[in-house]
């Protein structure tokens, strides 16, 4: 009687491990869904090990939490999680949801910021990509302290905010700073291009910026730049007005409706109005790319004083008045009428 006792309590032993096997194999092996569906979730800096795995069980991606902790143990992988937005699959197993987890390759979401923006323009694309509240970029934006970290001589980061296509994963609180910073170093380091002997720094480099800034929003024309680069260098050497409308533009803001007018040209308030105030404007109108960059630094020698649109994209270069009055009525007055 005991030995059939001891053989059946043998066979319970076997059959209960046999079913643990199995269980462990087939949690190994098998997906909780298949086919599986994509599952986005988000590892916030400073969660636990526990708090994880709770969300995956939450989210279907995982069948067992225990399970899921002995393998990560055993596979030493517990500590190694990193925090992201990542896109998962039910149709994974526990081995690859843990990889995925702890290669830390998340999301990645992409803002394509185009030469011209200003920063308030770049801050609501920012947004828009879902990285962070244009408030947010605009605080990251005037931080002394970034601003310092990139040796940046102006009270704000307009000027400065390289336009670049960026890739970035999410980051917790709505908080843009990693944009902004991501920008101040790809200006530094184009700087490098424009500037190979070393950037001027203080005021030089801010005045540079500007005349940059005013360059990329007067054409579009790779091969103009330098020489526009030129003609305000001209003017200024000349003590002339800059007489350029993008910087009155700049100064309306939010006020600007799209239709310059003569009240706009004659408002001496409008600290941005180079027909009323000599030399450069207070800051930058703009964040100019590095053609309007390497314009502004090495502007082309040339005797023109002005220029004006001929309808197509590019511009009409004059050395004096009268010959500028007669590029007017020829590309401007004529097409009026």
């Amino acid at each position: 009687m005991l030995r059939r006792a001891l053989s059946l309590l043998v066979l319970l032993v076997l059959a209960a491990g046999g079913f643990a096997l199995w269980q462990g194999h087939r949690f190994l092996t098998v997906p909780p869904e298949s086919p599986g569906r994509e599952v986005t979730i988000r590892v916030d800096q400073g969660m636990s090990f526990e708090q994880i795995t709770g969300l995956l069980h939450k989210e279907g991606l995982i069948t067992d939490p225990l399970g899921f902790k002995l393998l990560a143990k055993y596979t030493k992988q517990d500590g190694r999680l990193k925090a992201g937005e990542y896109l998962l699959n039910t149709g994974y197993t526990p081995q690859k949801v843990l990889d995925q987890l702890v290669s830390g390759q998340a999301i990645l979401y992409r803002v394509s910021v185009p030469e011209g923006l200003t920063m308030r323009q770049i801050a609501r694309l920012t947004e828009q990509a879902g990285l962070g509240s244009a408030e947010s970029f605009d605080k990251a934006a005037r931080d002394k302290e970034l601003l310092a970290k990139y040796a940046i001589p102006a009270a704000s980061a307009e000027g400065f905010l390289f336009p670049e296509t960026y890739l970035f994963t999410r980051k917790p609180g709505n908080d843009a700073r990693q944009v902004v910073e991501a920008m101040l170093a790809q200006f530094a380091k184009n700087a490098a291009k424009v500037w190979p002997n070393g950037a001027p720094e203080g005021k030089a480099l801010f005045e540079a910026v500007i005349l940059a800034s005013i360059v990329e929003k007067e054409t579009g024309q790779s091969g103009e730049r330098g020489k526009i680069a030129g003609v305000f260098a001209n003017r200024m050497s000349k003590k002339m007005l800059l007489q350029t409308d993008p910087t009155i533009i700049y100064g309306l803001g939010e006020k600007f409706d799209g239709n310059l007018k003569r009240a706009h040209l004659d408002d001496p308030k409008n600290l941005y109005n180079t027909y009323q105030h000599p030399g450069l404007p207070p800051g930058p109108i703009c964040n100019p790319g590095l053609e309007a960059l390497k314009a502004a630094a090495s502007p082309e020698v040339h005797d023109y004083l002005y220029f004006v649109a001929r309808n197509d994209g590019t511009h009409q270069f004059s050395k004096s008045l009268d010959e500028h009055n007669a590029a007017v009525v020829k590309y401007q007055l004529r097409k009026g009428k």
